[in-house]
C-alpha cells in the first residue's frame, strides 16, 4: 500500500489538481500496468532554490526558482522555464506531469520537467534579467544536462534567455554544452521552425480535426484567448487557410470584430501595445464577454484554468483547441463533452513545440541542421500520426480526445516503468 504523500496539498481546480484528475481518470484503461499509477502521481525530484542578484540600484533581491523533474522513465526530463510573478511549485509540478504526458503521447523519448522563477521580468532591466537567468541555471546546473534534463523557453522567456543559460552552463562544465537547452538563436545551434512551432502543431492538429467535424475553414470564426508566440502563429496559419480571427485577448484586453480582425496590422500592434492598441480594428469588450462571442473554434492559449464550468457553458464553439497548457478545468471538460464539443487537449495540441526541441536537440548532437521545410514535414508528420493513433483509441473505447490521449501516454510511461525495474 503506498502512503498517501504530496509535496503539495492541490485543490480541484488548481493546476497539480486538474492533473490528478486527468490521471485518475485513465485508470480504467491501463489494465495490469494499474498497479504503477501512483508513478504518475508523485514528481521524481523537485528542487526550490534562492536566486540572489544585485539590482541596478545596488541593493540585493531574492527571487525564488524550481525546477521540477516529473519522470524520466522513457528518457531525459524536457521543459520550459517561465518567468512570472504568480509561479508557484504546484504550477510547475503539474507543468511538469502534463511534459511527461506530452512527450509520450507524441512519442518523443523524453520524459517530462518544468522550471520557473517567481519574477515579473517585466520590472527588471537587461542586465538584471541576465544576472537572474544565470544565477538560477548555476542553482539548477546540479540537475540539468544535455543527457538528464533540456529546458526550453516557455512564459517570458525567449532565445536570448536560452542562450544565457547555455552560456552559464557551458562556463561551470568547462566547455560549450549547446545541447542542455533548446530554443536557442540560431547561430548558437537553434533550430529553423521552433519559433513558430508551437502555433503551428495548434494549426495542424486543429485542421485535422476540423476536417473529422465536417467543419469548412473557410469563414470559420476562431476566437483566440493569449495572443503571444503560440495564439499568434496560429491564428496566422488559420487565417492563411481561409478563417475569420473575430476575437482575441491578451493581457492588455479583448478586442472584437465580428467580419475578422486584420492580423497583419494587429499582430505588430500588440507586439507593443497588446491587442486593444489596435483600436480601429475592432471593438474593445469586457475580458468576460470573450467567452461568448460568436465562433466556431476556441483557442485558449494564456495560462492554466481559464476556460472554467461557467465559460465551457457560455462558448458557442464547436471545437477547442488547447494552445495553452491545462486552460481546461475537469468539471469544464465535462460541460463541454456533455454539448458536443470536441477539445482536442494540451498534450497534443501544442505538442508541436517539444517536436521540434527535440529535432533541435538531435541536430546539436550531430552538428547537422535541417531546412525549414524538412522541420515543418517532419513535424506535421509525427503530430498526425500522435493524433490519428489518440483518435482511434478514442474511437474504440468511446471516451473523450484526452482520455484517449493519456491512455496511450500513460501506458507507454508505465511500460517504460514496468520494464526498467525498480532499483535497488
Amino acid at each position: 500500500m503506498s502512503e498517501k504523500l504530496s509535496f503539495v496539498s492541490p485543490t480541484a481546480n488548481s493546476p497539480w489538481g486538474t492533473y490528478l484528475s486527468q490521471v485518475d481518470r485513465v485508470v480504467p484503461y491501463l489494465g495490469p500496468l494499474a498497479r504503477w499509477v501512483e508513478t504518475l502521481k508523485r514528481p521524481k525530484r523537485a528542487l526550490i532554490v534562492d536566486v540572489p542578484i544585485e539590482m541596478d540600484d545596488g541593493t540585493i533581491a531574492h527571487f525564488e526558482g524550481y525546477r521540477v523533474q516529473h519522470n524520466m522513465s522513457r528518457g531525459p526530463g524536457k521543459g520550459g522555464v517561465r518567468f512570472h510573478p504568480d509561479v508557484t511549485l504546484e504550477e510547475v509540478m503539474a507543468l511538469s506531469a502534463w511534459m511527461t504526458i506530452k512527450t509520450a503521447a507524441v512519442n518523443l523519448p523524453y520524459g517530462g520537467a518544468k522550471g520557473g522563477i517567481r519574477v515579473d521580468p517585466k520590472k527588471l532591466s537587461l542586465q538584471e534579467l541576465e544576472k537572474v537567468t544565470r544565477r538560477y541555471t548555476s542553482e539548477i546546473g546540479i540537475i540539468i544536462g544535455p543527457h538528464t534534463d533540456i529546458p526550453a523557453p516557455d512564459v517570458n522567456t525567449n532565445a536570448q534567455i536560452m542562450a544565457w543559460m547555455m552560456d552559464t552552463y557551458s562556463m561551470n562544465v568547462g566547455g560549450t554544452a549547446t545541447g542542455v537547452v533548446t530554443g536557442k538563436p540560431l547561430h548558437l545551434g537553434g533550430s529553423l521552425g521552433r519559433v513558430k512551432a508551437t502555433g503551428r502543431g495548434v494549426f495542424v492538429t486543429g485542421r485535422e480535426a476540423a476536417r473529422r467535424l465536417g467543419m469548412d475553414l473557410r469563414g470559420a470564426r476562431i476566437a483566440v484567448q493569449g495572443f503571444g508566440n503560440v495564439g499568434s502563429v496560429a491564428a496566422e496559419l488559420f487565417a492563411e487557410a481561409g478563417a475569420k480571427i473575430v476575437a482575441v485577448q491578451d493581457h492588455t484586453g479583448t478586442i472584437v470584430n465580428s467580419n475578422g480582425l486584420d492580423l497583419a496590422k494587429l499582430v505588430p500592434i500588440s507586439r507593443t501595445d497588446g491587442v486593444v492598441g489596435f483600436k480601429a480594428g475592432g471593438d474593445i469588450v469586457p475580458n468576460e464577454d470573450f467567452w461568448d462571442t460568436p465562433c466556431d473554434i476556441l483557442i485558449p492559449a494564456a495560462l492554466e484554468g481559464q476556460l472554467t464550468a461557467e465559460r465551457a457553458q457560455k462558448t458557442t464553439a464547436k471545437l477547442v483547441l488547447e494552445g495553452a497548457n491545462g486552460p481546461t478545468v475537469p468539471i469544464a471538460d465535462d460541460i463541454l463533452a456533455e454539448r458536443g464539443v470536441l477539445v482536442v487537449p494540451d498534450v497534443i495540441c501544442n505538442a508541436g513545440g517539444v517536436t521540434v526541441s527535440y529535432f533541435e536537440w538531435v541536430q546539436d548532437f550531430s552538428s547537422f541542421f535541417w531546412d525549414e521545410d524538412e522541420i515543418n514535414v517532419r513535424l506535421d508528420r509525427i503530430m498526425m500520426n500522435a493524433l490519428n493513433h489518440i483518435w482511434d483509441t478514442a474511437d474504440k473505447h468511446k471516451i473523450t480526445l484526452r482520455t484517449a490521449t493519456y491512455a496511450v501516454a500513460c501506458e507507454r510511461i508505465l511500460m517504460a516503468r514496468q520494464e526498467r525495474g525498480l532499483y535497488p
